[in-house]
């Protein structure tokens, strides 16, 4: 374990003196930066909150990545999406390990037998990420008007 603190930007603004908007920038700001070509508004992060569970890691005061669980939904009861996100200068020091082992446990929790990623492929690091973790590329597809390719990538919730 590391000295990561992790936090769900969730809540009521000023309890416990945290605003949860700054979370939910910081959250964005990580997500927009490692995927430039799907940016997302801060209302777009907003109503995220309310679908999927969301964390923002930070080492001290620094802001060093973040994280989404999709949980499983009615129409696919067995399988969650765990993301992990690490800024670049973070990478390398387990951070990503730790926001992907907690939406891993989290999910399972949930019921998922299948934990799904999606990856840009222009990010050789989350590949690599991946592939350490067992996942298997299963589709790559683009999104209207973009010209990265995603990788969707799935493995055994189990293994």
């Amino acid at each position: 374990m590391t000295d990561l603190r992790i936090e769900q930007p969730n809540g009521v603004d000023g309890v416990d003196g945290v605003d949860r908007d700054d979370m939910l920038r910081d959250w964005q700001f990580v997500h927009n930066t490692i995927i430039p070509t799907h940016l997302l508004s801060l209302d777009d992060v907003r109503e995220r909150v309310h679908r999927h569970h969301l964390e923002v890691a930070y080492l001290g005061d620094v802001l060093v990545g973040c994280s989404t669980l999709r949980p499983p939904t009615s129409e696919d009861p067995s399988t969650a999406t765990v993301i992990a996100r690490v800024l670049p200068a973070h990478r390398g020091q387990g951070f990503g390990e730790e926001l992907y082992v907690r939406g891993l446990d989290r999910a399972r929790k949930l019921g998922a037998e299948v934990i799904e990623t999606v990856v840009l492929a222009s990010n050789p690091d989350g590949l690599r990420f991946a592939e350490r973790h067992e996942f298997a590329e299963f589709e790559r597809y683009l999104l209207p008007g973009d010209t990265v390719e995603w990788i969707e990538l799935r493995r055994r919730a189990g293994t």
